[in-house]
Parts: structure tokens; C-alpha cells; sequence
């Protein structure tokens, strides 16, 4: 009996788990995580007035970020608690008696009686709690009629064999925008935080448990 191994086969599933070791994760981010402001308009001649539409800046307050383009701080400080119990009990009893047949009173008696009883409880008791805390820079992606900001932002930090991916979108009042442009992420609404991480295998120890299972077949 002969056994043939198809070495091209079992490389090409060799380097497809090797491509396969580092897929970017899904997200729940519905925006692009970044953008670039529009290019500025062509400077038109000067009217002679103090005001000009195209140097606007505001002279009483820090420069905020306001336009497609400008950047924001996210300090994200969520905590989360949930707990849920549930209980139940039951309880069912029965009897029943008859007389049993005139043959059978002298073993069994004039009656037969049976008594039955059930009785169950159940209980459940669930708890979550969660805490992420860090900074993220978010860019301006969308500028609303009302003012409101649309930002979104990642982070990527690759870390030994794996990669972390950090990303943040949602709504943010221009009015919760504080000293450094930072925002709470409790203040951003329609917030969408992620935290994943991308575990990568090494190459180098994939190529050598690669070589220890090739080296396992050979007869000597």
C-alpha cells in the first residue's frame, strides 16, 4: 500500500492560512475615519472693509474646531453596569383513591389511594460591567445646518504579533467643546466606540511549524 502526498496542495493551504492571519476586523463605524478639509476658495480682491469673509476668525475665543477637515480630541470615559435576576417556583400536588374489585379487597384492601406532588424552582442572576477609558483625534467629516460637528476617527497600535484598532464617530455640540478642542465621549451623541484587536501569528513560527510537519513525513 502507497500513500502519495500532494505537496503543491498542502502549500497553497499553507500560504493561504498564512494570508489569513491578518483580516482588519468589521466595524461599527458608519463613516469614513478620516477626511481632508476642501480645498480654500479663491481669494477674491478686497473690498476695502475691516470684515473679510475668507480671514474670519473669531477674536474672543480659542480656535475651535468647526470645519470639515479640523481635528477634535475624544477623552472616552464609558462605563457600563447592567444586572438582571429572575426567579420561579412551581408547586402541583394530586391524590386520586378507588375501591378496588371484590376479588382483589383481600390483598389490596377495599381502597387504593395514590398521592402525587411536584415542585420546582428555578433562578438567574446576570451581571455585566465594562470600562474603557483613553484619547482618540477625530476629524471633522461633516459639517450640519444646525452646527453640529459629524466626527469620526482610529487609531491603530500595533502591538508585538497583534494590531489594535481604537475608531469613534458621532455627533458632537460645538458648546461641549472644551479648552485643547477636547470632548467628552459622554457629551457625543450617536457615539459608536470600538475597541478590537487583530491577533496575528508569526510568520517565521508558522514557516517553522510548516517545516516540522514536512519533516515529519519524510521516512528517515
Amino acid at each position: 500500500m502507497s500513500c502519495s502526498i500532494n505537496y503543491p496542495i498542502i502549500a497553497l493551504l499553507a500560504a493561504a492560512i498564512l494570508s489569513g492571519c491578518a483580516v482588519t476586523p468589521t466595524s461599527i463605524v458608519p463613516y469614513p475615519t478620516t477626511t481632508r478639509a476642501p480645498m480654500p476658495e479663491p481669494v477674491v480682491a478686497s473690498n476695502g472693509a475691516i470684515y473679510q469673509q475668507s480671514t474670519y476668525r473669531p477674536a474672543f475665543e480659542d480656535r475651535r474646531a468647526r470645519h470639515v477637515g479640523d481635528t477634535l480630541i475624544i477623552a472616552i470615559t464609558e462605563r457600563t453596569n447592567a444586572v438582571k435576576s429572575g426567579a420561579s417556583s412551581g408547586n402541583k400536588s394530586n391524590s386520586a383513591s378507588f375501591s378496588t374489585p371484590g376479588l382483589l379487597q383481600g390483598r389490596f384492601g377495599g381502597t387504593v389511594a395514590a398521592n402525587g406532588a411536584l415542585k420546582h424552582a428555578d433562578g438567574d442572576n446576570q451581571s455585566a460591567s465594562n470600562t474603557f477609558s483613553g484619547t482618540i483625534g477625530v476629524t471633522v467629516i461633516e459639517e450640519l445646518p444646525n452646527g453640529n460637528l459629524i466626527v469620526a476617527g482610529e487609531k491603530q497600535i500595533a502591538m508585538n504579533k497583534g494590531t489594535e484598532f481604537i475608531r469613534f464617530s458621532g455627533m458632537v455640540n460645538p458648546d461641549t467643546i472644551g479648552i485643547g478642542n477636547v470632548v467628552p465621549s459622554t457629551q457625543v451623541a450617536d457615539a459608536r466606540v470600538e475597541y478590537r484587536t487583530n491577533s496575528q501569528i508569526d510568520r517565521a513560527e508558522m514557516a517553522s511549524m510548516a517545516s516540522r510537519f514536512f519533516l515529519s513525513l519524510l521516512p528517515f
